[in-house]
């Protein structure tokens, strides 16, 4: 998780410093209905936390086939996303052109746009990974102890609210949340799929027949 860590905020960072003119503008009409929402930094900034608390529960609590069943799905979309980036720079033009206000709200949003440029935006890693969490807390059968049911439909809620967020925070377009959220289905698919041709079957023992 380290290693991986460091490769992407690399990774990231440096495609930050060098897509400075997107090539393609990512808009759309459903954009421009969204109202702008200072307040929803709140479930923005909870994305930060919520992924190696995720992590790092699942890696003590739950069986290790449970944590590598997380990982790679995770790891692999978030590195496809960077690599699209590369490939088809991207980003938009919805910020407010200021934010008013003096209370920490109004702070925290002016310093998420002075610190992450408004390029490498489609698919929104946010949501790609809020989804892969929440299919993650309810697959797991470590979420399905009597004390740790609460966990799966409060992770349903902080998907959607971060999901919400990146929109009413003009971070990303409706477009970069819909690809976000198709690639996250989409990987979780096909690791669900590798994860059934991954185990033998057992093979069937037959009674001998009685004369």
């Amino acid at each position: 998780m380290a290693l991986y860590t460091l490769f992407y905020l690399t990774f990231f960072a440096l495609l930050e410093k060098t897509v400075t003119v997107p090539d393609l503008w990512v808009h759309c009409r459903l954009d421009d209905l969204i109202p702008f929402c200072k307040y929803a930094i709140v479930p923005y900034a909870a994305w930060f936390p919520w992924i190696p608390f995720t992590l790092f529960f699942l890696l003590y609590k739950a069986p290790r086939r449970d944590f590598w069943r997380l990982c790679l799905p995770l790891f692999g979309g978030m590195t496809l996303a960077l690599l699209f980036y590369a490939v088809v720079p991207n980003g938009l033009a919805l910020r407010p052109a200021y934010v008013p206000g003096q209370d920490i709200f109004a702070c925290a949003v002016r310093r998420l746009y002075r610190s992450d440029t408004p390029t490498n935006v489609c698919p929104s890693i946010h949501v790609f990974n809020s989804v892969t969490l929440m299919l993650a807390y309810l697959r797991s059968s470590c979420f399905a102890a009597p004390r740790r049911r609460w966990m799966r439909p409060a992770a349903v809620v902080l998907c959607l609210s971060i999901t919400a967020s990146t929109m009413l925070l003009k971070q990303h377009s409706v477009i970069d949340v819909l690809f976000g959220a198709l690639l996250a289905l989409a990987l979780d698919y096909a690791a669900a799929v590798l994860e059934r041709q991954g185990i033998p079957e057992r093979r069937s023992r037959r009674l001998p027949q009685q004369i």
